[in-house]
């Protein structure tokens, strides 16, 4: 069956679009129009408007186009989108916000202490996959998908916490550089060990853990998050299997193997630009050595 059937308010999120339009706006506006309101104010760069831009395309398609619908009738759509909210937004909206204004927010004195506290390295860790992993928790994942403010309200934290566990990584502040080379290798596998057991769960699972898939009543509470209720009302539902081929063990284990994969990915891709770093940084530093010994300078 086609999930024409729910509408298109349930398909494109109009609601969601015109938010993400006006934050854009707004970005816009002060980093632009209204920049030099704002002391130690810095012109904004092409690839910082360019990953901003992206940051909000990417959450409208993952939360407001048709794959947010499909991630309530079928697991493996559910953990596309967390996989991109969690692994590759958040990276998008870290580098996108200029420093001058990662500062601004930061020179509150009560922010910047919670701040600082939970982007440690080792809390940024725990938070995240602690959070991520207690989230797909079948009694803890059932209660949120199937109440729309849990949802909101848990999607929201979970995506601070993304951002809280990007930030050692990727942040362009000189001040906040906690993490050198080598411990930022250490960092990344440390994320992927952690967030394994709950991937393995999922996987190699043999029967279907999640009510809000495999049972009717769940399923159809967990579809009002997105579809308005006379729509509803209209329809006819079983379950997931009217919209997929896929048993749900199946379903199931794909949304596993997909998360990891992605998780991999996007870890291999950060490993690579972490040693390209690197190795260029090696390489500035072994220039300036050879120029002092050619070059070396007087006595006086």
């Amino acid at each position: 069956m086609a999930i024409q059937i729910f509408g298109f308010q349930a398909l494109w999120s109009p609601y969601f679009f015109i938010f993400l339009a006006l934050v854009l706006f707004s970005y816009f506006l002060i980093t632009i129009k209204y920049r030099k309101k704002f002391s130690n104010s810095e012109p904004l760069k092409v690839s910082q408007a360019i990953n901003f831009s992206i940051a909000i395309l990417l959450l409208y398609i993952i939360k407001g186009s048709p794959i947010d619908l499909m991630g309530h009738l079928m697991f493996y759509a559910h953990m596309i989108q967390m996989a991109f909210l969690c692994l590759v937004i958040p990276q998008f909206f870290i580098v996108g916000i200029p420093p001058w204004i990662w500062r601004s927010l930061l020179s509150k004195s009560m922010f910047k202490k919670a701040f600082n506290l939970m982007t440690n390295p080792v809390i940024a860790l725990l938070l995240f996959n602690g959070m991520l992993s207690i989230y797909h928790i079948p009694l803890v994942f059932d209660i949120v998908k199937t109440s729309i403010i849990l949802h909101a309200a848990f999607t929201s934290l979970l995506f601070l916490m993304a951002i809280i566990f990007w930030w050692p990584l990727i942040n362009q502040l000189e001040e906040y550089q906690l993490l050198s080379g080598l411990k930022k290798v250490g960092y990344i596998f440390a994320a992927s060990a952690l967030l394994l057991p709950a991937c393995a769960l999922i996987i190699f699972a043999e029967t279907p853990m999640y009510a809000s898939f495999s049972d009717p009543k769940a399923w159809a509470k967990s579809l009002e998050l997105c579809v308005p209720a006379s729509t509803l009302a209209g329809l006819t539902l079983s379950g997931p299997e009217m919209f997929s081929s896929l048993t749900l063990i199946n379903d199931q284990q794909l949304g596993g193997i997909i998360m990891k994969m992605i998780q991999e990915v996007v870890y291999g891709v950060t490993l690579a630009q972490i040693f390209y770093q690197w190795y260029r940084k090696e390489q500035q530093v072994t220039e300036i050595d050879e120029h002092h010994t050619l070059n070396p300078q007087p006595i006086e």
